[in-house]
């Protein structure tokens, strides 16, 4: 599994009590620092890195950036742990002390809990100097996580297929997108639009259509104080053009059997045209076509079809951010390893991504978006634990598959009721848990 930020794979019901309620071991524990090293030759100990790369595992990858930090520190073992369904393993391995020493944050646990769980990184004043996204782990004014890379979310497409289906600039509306899509339908074989409902996890990329919309900062702040789905909001806005894909017969003929390691070779022959997933995956499907011995050059990204003040706007966050096991036995050693491996591994222009360094440039994948103009804004997330307390209240699970696979069976016909309905039931269920939560 190779996925963006938060796109969370399915809840377990058992492991879910565990992180809403902290009743592991982990949730007993005080507050402690992993202190950056001084001294790179006298950190040792042997350090477990759990990570949902699991292809770059597979191809040695991961031991070669391990390679690369032992020339640093040389008494640190690296060792990897690679989890295919990512989410669901963690968080039954948070039930114990043993998740391992380096680990991603899981998109279910409450920020507020972080504290329990992770030891910290350092004080937000400090740290923001240096890097971007230290807002999303700030509990008391210190930092318990730090992303590798920054992540936009947007539409992955075959730029061949689209030109060929007579469009030649990105669409402006959600109606404008659709009527591209059905012009892709009616002048290509492709399949305009493809869901990877199966996998489960893309579908929860839909929720960071959140700020593109409005081009709004706070929008974190309005999902902690309204309804998320009230006419014109941003995630009405997106979950709506979702459903109309699908209803108006743009999407795959059978979402249950996509597959998500299969779509990446099939886009890039350009056999389907559009998937909306972020930059992290342009060098996934790049690689794509290049074993497929099509031109890489096809793949190109675009922002969500909505302007405001006639420009395309786009939200920078963090992709996943690592952590340190607040009881592990080698926290100096697991705090080398996240400073390094964001600040000199590279992986951030490996995987052609935006770098968490303030000082760094946007990578070169992203000039069309520099040359549009597009506004890139970066979300207050000064209530997003109150985001996600509420999000665990009410049961939607904006950060899981499940609303969004039912969003996508009731616009197949599978299902009964309007979207309407269903998107007010959303609603109701949001904003009674909100006022549950309180200030």
């Amino acid at each position: 599994m190779n996925r963006r930020t938060t796109a969370l794979a399915t809840a377990l019901g058992a492991a879910a009590l565990l992180l809403a309620g902290c009743t592991g071991t982990g949730g007993t524990t005080k507050a402690e620092d992993a202190k950056a090293p001084t001294d790179p030759a006298t950190v040792s100990g042997t350090i477990t890195v759990l990570t949902q790369r699991t292809d770059l595992v597979a191809d040695g990858t991961m031991d070669r950036y391990a390679a690369a930090f032992n020339r640093t520190y040389p008494k640190v073992k690296v060792k990897f742990q690679a989890l295919t369904t990512y989410e669901s393993e963690v968080k039954i391995r948070m039930n114990t002390d043993n998740y391992g020493d380096v680990l991603l944050i899981p998109g279910v646990v409450k920020k507020s809990d972080y504290p329990k769980f992770f030891a910290s990184l350092g004080t937000r004043a400090e740290r923001s100097k240096k890097y971007r996204f230290t807002d999303f782990t700030t509990v008391g004014g210190k930092v318990y996580g730090q992303s590798p890379i920054g992540v936009m979310p947007g539409f992955v497409y075959n730029k061949r297929v689209w030109k060929q289906a007579g469009v030649s600039r990105w669409p402006t509306t959600p109606a404008e997108f659709l009527a591209d899509l059905k012009a892709i339908r009616q002048k290509t074989g492709a399949i305009p639009y493809y869901t990877n409902f199966a996998a489960q996890w893309p579908l929860t990329s839909w929720t960071f259509v959140n700020g593109s919309v409005h081009c709004d900062t706070g929008a974190t702040t309005e999902l902690a104080h309204g309804n998320p789905w009230a006419q014109g909001a941003d995630l009405r806005v997106g979950d709506t053009l979702l459903y109309d894909i699908v209803h108006q017969g743009l999407a795959e003929k059978d979402p249950t059997t996509t597959n998500w390691e299969a779509s990446k070779g099939q886009l890039a022959q350009g056999k389907i045209a559009t998937q909306w997933l972020g930059t992290w995956a342009i060098i996934q499907f790049q690689d794509a076509a290049k074993k497929a011995d099509v031109n890489p050059d096809d793949i190109g990204f675009m922002p969500f079809p909505a302007q405001v003040g006639g420009k395309f706007c786009a939200v920078v966050g963090p992709d996943y951010n690592q952590a340190v096991n607040i009881h592990s036995k080698h926290k100096e050693a697991a705090r080398a390893w996240i400073d390094w491996f964001t600040d000199n591994s590279g992986y951030d222009k490996d995987n052609l991504a935006i770098s968490p360094l303030k000082n760094a440039p946007l990578p070169v994948v992203l000039k069309p978006y520099e040359d549009a103009g597009v506004k890139l804004i970066e979300l207050d997330d000064t209530d997003g634990a109150k985001v996600k307390l509420i999000d665990s209240e009410s049961e939607v699970g904006i950060n899981t598959p499940d609303y969004r696979q039912k969003l996508v069976d009731l616009a197949r016909g599978v299902g009964s009721g309007s979207l309407d309905d269903f998107l007010t039931g959303l609603g109701t269920k949001w904003t009674e848990a909100e006022k549950r939560v309180g200030s």
